[in-house]
């Protein structure tokens, strides 16, 4: 019989622990391009893996349905406190498993059945959360969806504008998962407004640049505000609900708990405290202005080597690719990619195919690279690297270009290390 309390996890479950330490060396030896990930810190893994996660509470601090709670209430206060001032609002709920839960709880606030939702079309960079047929979000309100100009590809207000005004939804959506441009947020408030809709901004994506100083905050003009804190906050995985609307703060809380959620994750609201900590430092500020020069670098050098780049380039931490003029899809880049040991992912570009394995799209994302340590000059490599990959599979020649690409890749990899190896009783 194996004792509960010292057994490792590589004595009691083998097959789990060869598992994580194998996908340890894996993204030890892979650079990440998902624009969806990022690399947390030490601090934030020992968080998330602490024994706090024994602990069961529902509720608030100072307010909860269980005894024994009074050191996850110094956690999850110093949560709330720190986004507060990061972000520079009166509200903050930090409790949301993800940044779809978030972003539920927001929709069972303001929201009855069959209420319209006006929302960024998801080829046009959208989130499924936001009203996408297959989703809660979609099927129990009606949803509809606005897009991009076909020249710029960037959102055009003034339709949008007209858009409301002829719908006139109960909440108006900005934000999503693969639009690098900066939203015009100001814009955004003034057409809520005109067509007595509330604005709700999914920053998810933008949320550690918007902290950084690096992009404008929607804060000042947004009535609600969801993200995540992973991606460019390099956080564990969860939500946050932002506001500066103190009317609704009662509201918000019961829309969380007991709305669409019950108990909190301890360890990972112990992980957002830790992660907001850090991204109140000058040394994230300037980590958020690297991201953001990466991702114009390797925008630029990949336009320069031929490659259609969505909008024309990026304002934030990730570059959208159109594969169409190499008679690619994006699962065909994403395959050769990852052959190589580069990781991205297909996506959808504006008035894309509907079906997903017919995608021309490729979505990279600059921030796990960034705090890896790679700058500028490696990012212009991987952007040779990157080119002579796609241009191989358009030739239909792959295995020199794979072969030279992984050994590139590993020597990226061997100069800019993660975490120095760990034995897997701590994985």
């Amino acid at each position: 019989m194996t004792d509960h309390f010292t057994c490792s996890l590589a004595e009691t479950d083998p097959l789990i622990a060869d598992a994580l330490a194998d996908d340890s060396k894996r993204q030890s030896g892979q650079l990440e391009l998902i624009a969806s990930e990022n690399i947390v810190s030490r601090a934030v893994l020992d968080a998330l893996g602490h024994e706090i996660t024994n602990k069961t509470l529902e509720g608030y601090p100072g307010h909860r349905f269980h005894a024994g709670g009074r050191y996850v209430d110094v956690v999850e206060q110093a949560a709330i406190d720190r986004a507060k001032e990061l972000f520079g609002c009166s509200y903050v709920n930090v409790q949301p498993h993800s940044g779809s839960q978030a972003n539920l709880a927001v929709f069972f606030h303001l929201l009855k059945p069959g209420d319209k939702v006006l929302s960024l079309d998801l080829a046009a960079g959208g989130h499924l959360s936001h009203g996408l047929k297959a989703n809660l979000s979609g099927r129990w309100f009606e949803a509809h969806s606005y897009s991009v100009d076909r020249e710029s590809e960037v959102v055009d207000y003034d339709a949008l504008e007209a858009q409301a005004m002829a719908l006139r939804p109960t909440l108006l959506v900005a934000g999503g998962s693969a639009y690098p441009r900066q939203i015009d947020f100001d814009r955004m408030a003034a057409i809520a407004r005109k067509a007595g809709a509330v604005l709700h901004v999914d920053m998810a994506h933008i949320a550690g640049l918007v902290a950084g100083g690096v992009h404008p905050s929607p804060l000042p003009h947004a009535d609600i505000v969801t993200c995540t804190t992973t991606k460019t906050l390099r956080g564990p995985r969860g939500g946050l609900i932002l506001s500066n609307r103190t009317d609704w703060a009662k509201k918000l809380q019961s829309s969380v708990f007991p709305g669409v959620q019950g108990s909190l994750h301890t360890q990972v609201i112990a992980a957002k405290a830790v992660c907001l900590g850090e991204a109140l430092s000058e040394d994230f500020k300037t980590y958020a202005a690297q991201v953001c020069e990466n991702a114009r670098t390797l925008a630029g050098h990949l336009q320069e080597g031929g490659l259609r780049v969505v909008s024309g380039g990026t304002d934030t931490h990730l570059v959208l690719l159109d594969l169409s003029t190499k008679g690619l899809t994006g699962a065909a880049a994403e395959a050769v990619l990852e052959a190589a040991d580069i990781t991205t992912n297909k996506n959808a570009i504006p008035f894309d195919n509907p079906r997903p394995a017919d995608w021309v799209g490729l979505r990279i994302g600059t921030a796990a690279a960034t705090t890896r340590g790679l700058g500028v000059a490696e990012f212009r490599v991987l952007g040779d690297i990157i080119l002579s990959l796609i241009n191989a599979a358009a030739a239909g020649e792959t295995s020199v270009a794979v072969g030279e690409a992984r050994r590139n890749v590993a020597e990226l990899c061997e100069r800019f290390p993660i975490y120095p190896a760990m034995r897997i009783s701590e994985v």
